[in-house]
């Protein structure tokens, strides 16, 4: 079932979006906003705590409370439903659009009467917004490659909603008497940014009693159809679950077969068939005898088609193939590769644990060390100081070992501006362990001036690693447009990492420009960016988008000791 967390920061989310479309405070919607991250990353369920309990949540005051006790008990908000009543539901509608805010959404409704995605692209189409103020040429189109942002999107669900429900669901299938396997394959398995249902996989004698626990678990809000080789179910969440039983001996055969992806599984069904063999979800068989030569792991199914175990997220037909015939499949990075984590934030600035907890948070993981990166001054909402920067710092210091060991460093994530500069002088950044910097703004600069600001901060001395490089959130902002080959050089010439962004919102870099920026030479950081103590987890996203490109430990920055990555953040200066 969906986490109430999630319901309730979903609410205020919309209740923000709802006051600033209504010409609301601002700073009482940031607030909202804030408490929404605060509960959606709260680790414990909300629908359990008391009102004093919830106060304690960052961000979250006795109004808010009020509010979240209101909905936990009700099922709705009066204030929220008032909010609702008094804006139409087309600029409710038009606010979902990736580039498009509250205030335009309000303006075009009320000059021209547009109240949906469809009239607005049709006005776009008829110039009909010629004559608004703040609606020019660059607006429009902006707002034209959010609508087909959404349309991209449609019903593909992001990686990080798919993950929660085909984990309980695989959870729960797994405790049945009978379960020989349980297991999520698919495009989840290949860890796509997005997928378009959960496919579930079980081996088991009789289908019957997973198909029909399937139908009565708390997360399914509707059987699509059950069968006896395979039922649907859609959650409470809208996503579709496909559910299939295999019997024990096809585990590994079905196991590739569903993982796919189309393209890869064309290849290997080739391979097959010059073999004189026929490969299917049951197994791998002698096409004259029908006799079955592997099915029972994936391991014997890719050795009998003289391949090595291809992991997962490296079947997309993307010479994976080849490399395995030739003996050069890389070993790609994993989880337990990553020795510390370079990019986190604290409730310094935006993040929503002290710095205490994150450290024991992060030690609790087993990482060797760990990295706290909160924001600099020029994102003034942050409201970082030099004073706090450096009582930080000596915090840091203190605590330094004193979990398990783990070493930690000080570092700073800063804000590229538009002509390359970022918030603090050099030699205030000297003092800093490492300093990420990443683009906050100004994300419509035209491809020329795009490409000078990121090559600018990767020629600073003291910047390290370019955060979440193309600024794309999925779904809702794409990437930033710069000639990627020219950073890409400058990275490599330089000695700045790019990072691999963890969050699910983001993984930034993405496969495609990881597998671009390797050919440079470039390193990469892998890094959760976490806000919280939750996020830490997400780290496993950002490594399945690494192995999506190809990524081995040596790439890696922070699988590297300490002190080899030391020198590293070195960048070339004599210390």
């Amino acid at each position: 079932m969906a986490r109430s967390n999630d319901e309730v920061e979903a609410l205020l989310r919309e209740y923000a979006d709802l006051i600033a479309i209504t010409g609301g405070d601002a700073f009482k919607a940031r607030a909202y906003e804030k408490a929404a991250r605060a509960i959606g990353g709260h680790p414990f369920d909300v629908s359990r705590l008391g009102q004093q309990d919830l106060r304690k949540i960052p961000g979250v005051g006795r109004s808010i409370a009020e509010k979240v006790e209101e909905y936990l008990r009700t099922g709705t908000v009066g204030a929220v439903e008032q909010r609702r009543e008094a804006i139409p539901a087309g600029v409710r509608e038009l606010i979902a659009i990736p580039t498009l805010g509250p205030r335009k959404a309000m303006t075009l409704y009320e000059d021209l009467h547009v109240s949906s995605v469809a009239e607005l692209a049709e006005a776009i189409r008829a110039e009909r917004l010629g004559g608004l103020k703040g609606f020019g040429k660059k607006t429009e189109e902006n707002i034209l490659h959010g609508i087909e942002l959404m349309e991209q999107a449609g019903a593909r669900i992001p990686l990080g909603t798919a993950m929660d429900p085909a984990e309980e669901i695989v959870a729960e299938l797994s405790r049945l008497t009978g379960c020989a396997h349980c297991a999520y394959a698919g495009s989840l398995r290949r860890v796509r940014e997005s997928v378009g249902d959960i496919d579930i996989l079980v081996a088991a004698r009789r289908a019957d009693p997973f198909m029909a626990a399937l139908g009565e678990l708390p997360s399914t809000a509707e059987v699509i159809a059950r069968g006896t080789k395979k039922t649907s179910i859609r959650t409470v969440q809208g996503v579709q679950v496909d559910l299939r039983v295999l019997p024990p001996r096809s585990w590994g055969a079905g196991m590739q077969y569903f993982t796919g992806s189309r393209a890869h599984n064309i290849r290997t069904r080739t391979i097959a068939v010059h073999r004189g063999l026929k490969l299917s979800e049951y197994g791998l068989f002698d096409m004259d005898s029908e006799r079955s030569v592997a099915s029972h792991t994936e391991e014997e199914v890719y050795a009998r088609l003289g391949l090595p175990w291809i992991p997962p997220t490296l079947r997309e037909d993307r010479g994976e193939i080849e490399a395995g015939l030739r003996g050069e499949l890389p070993e790609v990075v994993t989880e337990r590769d990553i020795r510390g984590d370079l990019h986190t934030h604290t409730s310094l600035t935006d993040g929503l644990a002290p710095l205490d907890e994150m450290v024991a948070a992060a030690a609790r993981r087993g990482l060797r060390y760990y990295a706290v990166t909160d924001h600099a001054p020029d994102l003034a909402m942050q409201r970082m100081t030099d004073e706090k920067a450096l009582a930080q710092r000596e915090r840091v210091r203190e605590l330094d070992g004193a979990h398990r060991g783990m070493r930690l460093l000080h570092g700073t994530e800063l804000n590229i501006g538009p002509d390359g500069e970022v918030d603090w002088p050099e030699d205030f950044l000297a003092g800093f362990d490492l300093c990420v910097a990443s683009l906050h703004s100004h994300f419509g600069l035209g491809r020329r001036a795009m490409t000078r600001r990121l090559v600018r901060a990767c020629e600073h001395p003291r910047i390290n690693v370019i955060g979440h490089p193309t600024g794309r959130l999925i779904g809702k902002r794409p990437p930033v447009d710069a000639d990627w080959d020219e950073v890409f050089a400058a990275c490599a010439r330089t000695g700045t990492a790019l990072e691999v962004n963890a969050q699910p919102d983001r993984l930034d870099l993405g496969d495609e420009d990881i597998l671009r920026a390797k050919e440079f030479g470039v390193r990469f950081a892998v890094d959760s960016d976490a806000h919280s103590v939750l996020h830490l987890a997400q780290l496993r996203y950002g490594v399945g988008t690494a192995q999506r490109g190809w990524l081995t430990p040596r790439d890696v920055i922070n699988t590297w000791p300490l002190g080899r990555l030391r020198g590293f953040l070195a960048k070339g200066r004599k210390r």
